[in-house]
């Protein structure tokens, strides 16, 4: 586990305390629902229940000697419980106890990333909201495209973490799912009857078809999800890291009053919010994998997945929760310097223009050959200085014989890219609406 990088309430879920307190919560509710359908004493259920809580040190001190974490757990109860605990754990395999668990801690942990989610998308809006109109160059291959808008940009990341959320929001109903169907799923010792008390007091559905243990293909989907969501963080970190380089120097992630950036050279400020999200993303992205291994259990269960899910499932919820709040702050805390976008976006001599001047080419008369080879020598003269491509396309009588000296002015205007931008954005920002759709 990475405590430090995590918030204390999602560090609650995964402690040994929390997940004593929900098996006792779990076998208690179990013993009501037995007693609810006449199998067992009422009174029974009430001794467990008067326990109260369980001592995680006492239960660990069992384990030690008995080497089964379940066993350790229900010795500590009926140690506390008394005689009546007798019926605890009636007809239920350790895995009722354990998935049902593991789907609590999933599901409060999925419902504390969703709101990271929507934190990050009310972040956003004001920064977007702000920078509609920025005018930045687009980079493809990591070289100058066209013109664009910062905002734009950012809408993208609007998006994304809408389509985030959309899969967020189905992977954790699929993992909200649980058992109390006994050694191989077949209810031989219990009925369903008692399953549907348990799991509806918890939030849970039953497995459909359960073995000894939920399938692990929902927990696969759950953890795709979050492999996702940092992948899509690792996109926006990266693009801030680019920005930030030297050479560019378009955005700067916060940095703070005392920060040192180097221990050698004092005048650097390393993006390194970002970097630490970058690499934390390919922890999210390994756990995807291993917890998909773990789909492909032996016949009705093995124990394969369990010292796996024991590390990627604390780690990769607290991971991605952490992710979220770091990147909250580094959009809410970025500068944006405009007047170096606009001076790179000038930088090139105007080449950045040439796909609309070889459309109007095209569109009065000539081949797309003829056109892309005519506008391509006056992009790479201009590459190399001297004239801008605006001044040796008007320069030019066989362009200005095609296409008339004002309507090449426009186009060489920037401003002229942006006629759908305001469209485009208000259709990203109108996502989370109707997040079904997106």
């Amino acid at each position: 586990m990475i405590p430090r990088y995590t918030r204390p309430e999602m560090s609650a879920i995964w402690s040994d305390a929390n997940r004593f307190v929900l098996w006792l919560e779990i076998e208690a509710l179990a013993l009501e629902g037995m007693a609810k359908v006449g199998l067992i004493p009422a009174s029974a259920a009430a001794a467990v229940r008067s326990v109260g809580s369980v001592d995680p040190k006492r239960v660990l001190e069992i384990e030690a000697e008995v080497k089964h974490d379940v066993i350790a757990f229900l010795t500590a109860v009926s140690e506390k419980a008394g005689i009546d605990a007798r019926f605890m754990h009636r007809g239920l395999t350790s895995n009722d106890l354990l998935d049902t668990a593991f789907a609590v801690q999933l599901s409060r942990s999925a419902d504390l990333i969703l709101a990271g989610v929507d934190k990050l998308l009310a972040t956003l809006v004001p920064v977007i909201e702000a920078h509609r109109q920025t005018l930045c160059i687009g980079r493809s291959h990591g070289m100058h495209a066209e013109p664009m808008t910062f905002g734009l940009k950012l809408a993208g990341w609007y998006a994304e973490m809408c389509r985030a959320k959309v899969r967020l929001l189905a992977a954790s109903d699929e993992i909200r799912v649980g058992k109390m169907s006994g050694a191989v799923g077949t209810y031989a010792s219990l009925s369903p009857e008692v399953e549907s008390f348990v799991l509806g007091k918890l939030g849970l559905r039953p497995e459909v078809v359960a073995t000894q243990v939920v399938a692990r293909d929902r927990h696969a989907a759950f953890f795709g999800a979050l492999s996702l969501l940092g992948s899509s963080l690792d996109r926006f970190c990266t693009e801030i890291r680019h920005l930030q380089r030297s050479e560019v120097a378009e955005v700067q992630e916060p940095f703070g009053s005392g920060q040192k950036g180097s221990s050698a050279m004092p005048h650097k400020r390393n993006p390194i919010l970002c970097e630490n999200i970058c690499g934390l993303a390919r922890l999210l992205r390994s756990y995807s994998n291993a917890s998909s291994e773990s789909v492909a259990l032996w016949h009705e269960r093995d124990i394969s997945h369990s010292s796996v899910e024991r590390v990627i499932a604390p780690d990769a919820c607290q991971l991605a929760d952490f992710m979220l709040e770091r990147f909250s702050q580094v959009v809410a805390g970025m500068t944006v310097d405009t007047e170096r976008m606009r001076k790179n976006l000038e930088s090139g001599n105007g080449v950045i223009f040439s796909g609309g001047l070889l459309l109007a080419l095209a569109d009065a008369g000539l081949s797309r050959e003829q056109a892309y080879s005519l506008v391509q020598k006056h992009a790479f003269a201009a590459s190399e200085g001297g004239a801008s491509l605006a001044e040796r396309v008007m320069a030019d009588e066989d362009v200005l014989a095609r296409v008339p000296r004002p309507k090449l002015e426009v186009m060489f205007d920037a401003r002229a890219h942006l006629a759908q931008v305001g469209f485009i954005i208000d259709r990203a920002l109108a996502a989370q609406g109707g997040i079904d759709k997106v």
